[in-house]
């Protein structure tokens, strides 16, 4: 995905992406996607900025389109986090005065008012075999008076129903965790974990760690969380 946001900017040839998950075909993401401007977000996204205040972290930042709008309308002092250096590359390119190229479990020093986690925010957690070291991280990033923002949609949509409106869903494991593949010209990356967690899923992980929650916005199978200290 770096890659492609490197091969947009730069207009060297883009194409778009293709991505597909273990439970979903190949679908087509046009790379301009990552570029669009405020009055083109979805609603969440819209909501989540804002809802945001004081010193920002965005994690999983991509081209930086959610930091860019922060720093520059709304005059925020907002980071750029995101584990691909040619990403952050862009960031720094596009403006963005603080670019960070880290995993955010090894990232550190610093904490912050509002921290940022959307488009499918949750599955940057893997599986929830683990979502307990990342929560635990983003508590430590938190300060005391500080939220955190992230978005999430429940996939049980996804899965085929019986006649009596049951739904098939695996038997081990939980449903929303998914094998995520990207691929770019030709090339494909390693599948990585990703997951979709459904609200109560996350109420229940996010409260075992501290914190408490609400559902901002709803937006069909996909909302808008909050998670503060308690």
């Amino acid at each position: 995905m770096g890659r492609a946001i490197w091969d947009f900017y730069h207009n060297e040839d883009p194409k778009d992406l293709q991505t597909e998950t273990s439970i979903s075909e190949l679908d087509e993401l046009p790379v301009d996607y990552l570029f669009r401007d405020f009055e083109n977000m979805n609603d969440i996204e819209q909501k989540a900025l804002k809802l945001s205040r004081g010193k920002i972290l965005d994690i999983g930042a991509g081209a930086g389109s959610h930091s860019l709008y922060l720093q520059n309308e709304r005059n925020l002092d907002v980071t750029a986090l995101d584990i691909s250096p040619k990403s952050i590359e862009i960031c720094k390119l596009r403006g963005i005065k603080k670019a960070v190229a880290e995993d955010m479990l090894q990232f550190e020093g610093e904490t912050f008012d509002t921290i940022l986690l959307l488009m499918n925010g949750t599955g940057i957690f893997q599986s929830l075999k683990v979502i307990d070291i990342y929560l635990k991280k983003l508590y430590s990033l938190l300060n005391d008076k500080g939220q955190i923002l992230i978005d999430s949609t429940d996939i049980l949509y996804m899965f085929d129903k019986d006649e009596d409106g049951g739904v098939y869903i695996p038997a081990e494991g939980y449903y929303g965790e998914l094998d995520y593949i990207v691929h770019y010209k030709g090339e494909s990356e390693d599948p990585i974990k990703w997951l979709y967690l459904d609200f109560n899923t996350l109420k229940n992980a996010a409260e075992n760690n501290g914190f408490k929650i609400e559902k901002v916005l709803q937006d069909e199978d996909a909302y808008l969380a909050r998670l503060t200290k308690k």
